[in-house]
């Protein structure tokens, strides 16, 4: 039995705001584009040279209201910061108005994990620093760290019983 993988994974900043769209159905989907960039050179006298690849990204809400990707790109991600967003690539055509087949090549966004940008990571209140859509049993949206231990209440109390 032969296997294939189609996974894309990419850290980048965002060009634009994240567009938000709900389909007839009800269904929440976000598209953004992402700017990587790489750079070589500057060795030797040679100048260095920079490309940056633009990667049009969609993401859509899972099961829960409030709780999909689409959701989480719409209240956190603004036009800059940066972004990691693993997915798969996908090719699609259609014919435009003039009945010129258009081609598209996107990645759909899996998972995605906010890293901070031109506001050095505050997001509106404390974004959370990780999204995934894969299974229930992986969640939503965590909650973002607030520096004071909520999460493990006896996490600072000096009488542990570590063998080091």
């Amino acid at each position: 039995m032969s296997r294939s993988l189609n996974k894309v994974t990419l850290i980048g900043n965002l060009g634009a705001d994240p567009e938000i769209r709900t389909t007839p159905n009800g269904s929440k989907v976000a598209q953004f584009s992402l700017a990587t960039s790489r750079s070589w050179g500057g060795q030797g006298g040679s100048e260095k040279q920079e490309k940056t690849e633009w990667h049009k990204c969609v993401a859509w809400n899972g099961k829960g209201p409030g709780t999909g990707l689409a959701d989480i790109i719409e209240r956190y991600c603004k036009k800059g910061e940066k972004l990691y967003v693993e997915g798969r690539i996908e090719y699609r055509q259609y014919t435009d108005k003039e009945g010129q087949v258009k081609y598209i090549t996107e990645i759909n966004v899996r998972e995605i994990m906010l890293l901070g940008g031109k506001g050095g990571g505050d997001f509106d209140g404390g974004a959370p620093p990780r999204a995934r859509s894969a299974s229930p049993a992986k969640g939503g949206a965590a909650a973002a760290p607030s520096g004071d231990f909520e999460e493990f209440p006896g996490g600072l109390e000096a009488d542990d019983d570590l063998p080091f």
